[in-house]
């Protein structure tokens, strides 16, 4: 049996496709006010900022490719079992060619009804005010905002804890909960992290690689496939 690797993936995974990360000083909350626009009251007291600002969004997805990061992580699954777990709303690892991806946060080519969680549609246009639902609820982007729960968690901790390789690429392992992850992968899965900006990490026995994306993912595909 092939062995199973697990990528957490963060915004720096896309960041050079040209979708700007939430962190860097010209990222996304330059000019928004995160409260404003990715939280439940930022929807209740402006719908059609968040709109825009998430409209905005999807309009930078379609126009960005996947880059050598998001096709080395999909040409992995030749030599192992691959199973990406992303916190990007971008569905670049779907096109680069990944078959097996959960979207922690959500995704910007879908939306649901304000009245129901559970159920996405597939949406690449514009949402605008009075586009609704079956159910006649506003449609609103399928995105895990900050202050709402994180319905895919359970399941991502139960991946990783099957990891027999944990990689993290691109993520400030800032965000929780899904930067706890890497501490339920089991105690002798050796876990790389690629970012071009490492954080002081508490775990002695991480692997870094401190490079881009995409110069990183080279150097650990060869690590792993020579």
């Amino acid at each position: 049996m092939k062995k199973h690797i697990v990528f957490l993936t963060g915004a720096g995974v896309s960041a050079e496709s040209g979708l700007k990360t939430f962190r860097d000083s010209d990222g996304l909350w330059e000019g928004y006010d995160v409260h404003q626009v990715a939280t439940p009251q930022g929807w209740e007291t402006n719908m059609q900022l968040v709109l825009n600002f998430y409209n905005e969004r999807r309009r930078d997805v379609a126009a960005a490719k996947p880059n050598a990061a998001h096709e080395l992580i999909a040409a992995l699954e030749a030599h192992y079992t691959v199973t990406v777990i992303t916190q990007n709303i971008d569905d670049l690892h779907e096109r680069g060619g990944s078959t097996n991806i959960l979207h922690l946060h959500g995704q910007i080519t879908q939306c649901r009804s304000v009245h129901n969680t559970t159920t996405y549609y597939p949406y690449t246009q514009d949402i605008a005010i009075g586009d609704t639902a079956p159910d006649g609820g506003q449609l609103r982007p399928h995105i895990v905002w900050f202050g709402e729960a994180v319905p895919m968690i359970e399941q991502a901790a139960h991946i990783m804890s099957t990891a027999h390789i944990c990689v993290v690429v691109g993520t400030s392992l800032q965000v929780y909960p899904a930067a706890g992850l890497v501490d339920l992968a089991p105690h002798n899965c050796p876990i790389y992290v690629v970012d071009k900006h490492i954080p002081p990490m508490a775990n002695t026995g991480i692997i870094k690689i401190e490079q881009p994306a995409t110069a990183g993912m080279l150097t650990l595909y060869n690590m792993l496939t020579t």
